[in-house]
């Protein structure tokens, strides 16, 4: 992963809130991501990460506080944050019946982009995400990973700063996934980008180089993956023996230690799961089986969102006539 920047930060909010009507959906985001990092934001559903990325990206204004973009504010510096930024949204917004380099060739009309210098950036695109070899196919051919792939080259065109990408292996297979996620640390690379990612899936999360998990319109944590594990503090033991009641009583009693019942097993909360092992043997209970897990992503959501991860935020009409607004640069004021 990259490493962060000392310089000051390409995004940057503070207060930022957004209301709809009488509902607060975000509620005060404070957050600063530093050039060339990949920053994820996760949260379950009605937390707020798709509206704070719609303000992010010009798509919606804040209803109190700032933030800004590459420099510039998303409010006041609109049309300079577009600039600096490209999107890859949850749903195809490419023209299926466009070829590729045509879809490409559309985008660069739309950011002002002369054919001279559009051209040779498309080729290298193309190239750099494995799509140089059907730049003349029709998008309608390609599997749902060129498309994602081709997304991303279209987002790159006009060499922005920040990328964001907003739940962008939403309905891939696992091979796709695992090939959209190489494209994009190699772009990362050679493009020296920002990538500001919202996921449901850990592993994604995992790559990240911080995380801020958000809920209610507020962030309940943000640091690197790893510290965020380790804030959950234990591991859990989960023991399975012939008598599960009697271990149980006898473990807590001796050692002093959250002891959680389960259907045909208990649950040992231990900061060092490996070392307590032996110490289950010591009873005279048989055990039958023993399993170890760390604290997880999924634990770190679970404790600060309060739920497993839900789907995205809004609706697909929603989404869908903002995304066509990014497309052709305007908004309702």
């Amino acid at each position: 992963m990259a490493q962060r920047a000392s310089d000051a930060p390409v995004i940057s909010a503070t207060g930022l809130h957004r209301s709809f009507g009488d509902i607060k959906a975000v509620r005060g985001i404070d957050i600063e991501v530093a050039a060339g990092e990949c920053f994820g934001f996760l949260g379950p559903n009605g937390a707020g990460k798709s509206t704070t990325i719609k303000m992010l990206c010009t798509l919606l204004r804040p209803t109190a506080g700032s933030a800004q973009v590459a420099g510039h504010d998303v409010v006041t510096e609109r049309d300079e944050v577009r600039r600096h930024i490209g999107l890859v949204f949850q749903e195809t917004t490419l023209d299926d019946y466009l070829t590729a380099r045509q879809n490409l060739l559309f985008h660069a009309d739309i950011y002002g982009l002369a054919r001279s210098a559009a051209t040779p950036r498309i080729a290298a695109l193309l190239e750099m995400v494995g799509l140089a070899d059907r730049r003349d196919h029709q998008v309608l051919t390609f599997s749902g990973g060129m498309k994602r792939r081709l997304e991303i080259a279209r987002g790159l065109l006009h060499s922005p700063r920040v990328l964001f990408l907003d739940e962008p292996t939403i309905g891939l297979d696992p091979e796709s996934r695992a090939g959209l996620w190489r494209y994009v640390d190699a772009l990362r690379e050679q493009e020296h980008i920002t990538v500001f990612l919202t996921t449901h899936y850990m592993d994604e999360a995992e790559r990240c180089d911080r995380i801020a998990i958000v809920n209610k319109g507020v962030i309940g944590a943000l640091d690197s993956p790893a510290a965020l594990k380790a804030s959950v503090g234990h591991d859990r033991v989960t023991v399975h023996s012939e008598d599960d009641t009697a271990l149980a009583g006898q473990v807590r009693e001796r050692y002093g230690v959250e002891v959680i019942d389960e259907a045909e097993s208990f649950v040992v909360l231990t900061p060092d799961g490996e070392r307590f092992v032996p110490k289950l043997f010591e009873f005279g209970v048989p055990v039958l089986s023993v399993k170890v897990s760390r604290p997880s992503l999924d634990d770190v959501f679970l404790k600060f969102a309060g739920s497993r991860m839900a789907e995205a935020d809004e609706g697909p009409a929603a989404s869908k006539r903002l995304r066509v607004m990014a497309m052709m640069g305007g908004q309702r004021r």
